[in-house]
């Protein structure tokens, strides 16, 4: 069975964002879902003793908050819900996550974002720079769209530096989950320094299509097509404002260089695309397999 999706749930327009993106997410990989509501840990507080019927209020308003979030999935796809306490709602997602082997985590954008456009809050930043699984984020607007769509294409922005080869196979592996087309922009005229002439950047794009393209090509089913694109502007931003996107699509991202084994950090060029994509937007860990290959090689 594939991997659960988790879908970290609050009664909000961000957690309905969450919640619609999950269903969809869930139903084009045929994952279970897992939505879930996580509780301060009021138990480890010293500033105030926890108080039963004031915990037992809270208690009951949350559980029927994660009814509510059943109702809205009815029979979409195989959901369980679940009401965890936790040190912070990120912490206690990864917490979960974890212990179920969780293939992925969806939240939501933070309120008062622009539709269809990315606004960090505390506990996507959170996750951003925690997590283990891949994060899954919903802009504003999500909950607007119909379930039944599903996903669309898979978009995997890859460059040239470490963690590429990861982001390539967690790409490949979720369109062919999806049985949809995988479509890889490659960044390799972002990654190059700056000053060279136009004729280079060019060949280095063509090839590093070529081959991002090849190595793809011979991980996908033949039934499942890709293509790739190579980023063209004078900045990251431009190059994501005027590449066509298609509102059912999900865009890959690779963590930073930066990220310590098997976490995520969101790097200069992933929030860059944050604040330009229309669509919701997946950052994948690195790997420690590719921290170690990349260390080996250092001089």
């Amino acid at each position: 069975m594939t991997a659960p999706v988790v879908v970290g749930y609050t009664a909000t327009d961000t957690g309905a964002d969450a919640l619609a993106l999950g269903i969809r997410l869930a139903r084009a990989i045929q994952a279970p879902l897992e939505v879930v509501l996580v509780l301060p840990d009021d138990a480890r507080s010293v500033i105030t003793p926890p108080d039963a019927s004031y915990a037992r209020l809270v208690r009951e308003q949350a559980e029927q908050w994660l009814g509510d979030a059943a109702t809205v999935i009815r029979d979409a796809v195989p959901h369980r819900e679940h009401l965890r306490h936790g040190d912070s709602f990120a912490e206690g997602l990864v917490a979960f996550a974890d212990e179920i082997g969780a293939g992925y985590i969806v939240v939501g954008a933070a309120n008062g974002g622009l539709r269809g456009r990315h606004r960090l809050g505390t506990v996507a930043s959170e996750l951003l720079h925690s997590s283990d699984v891949p994060v899954v984020l919903a802009p504003e607007g999500s909950r607007r769209v119909d379930p039944a769509v599903g996903i669309s294409r898979i978009t995997a922005a890859i460059g040239s530096r470490p963690g590429a080869d990861v982001l390539r196979e967690e790409s490949v592996a979720l369109a062919a989950a999806a049985s949809v087309p995988l479509r890889l922009l490659s960044l390799i005229t972002v990654d190059l320094p700056p000053g060279l002439q136009t004729g280079a950047i060019r060949i280095a794009g063509a090839a590093h299509a070529e081959d991002v393209l090849s190595q793809a090509q011979s991980a996908l089913p033949a039934d499942i097509a890709a293509e790739v694109l190579v980023a063209d502007g004078e900045d990251i931003e431009e190059a994501v404002r005027d590449l066509p996107w298609d509102p059912a699509e999900l865009v890959m991202v690779g963590s930073s260089r930066l990220a310590q084994p098997r976490r995520l950090f969101l790097g200069s060029t992933a929030a860059k695309m944050l604040h330009e994509l229309p669509v919701p937007l997946v950052v994948v860990p690195r790997s420690r397999a590719d921290v170690s290959s990349s260390e080996g090689t250092r001089p």
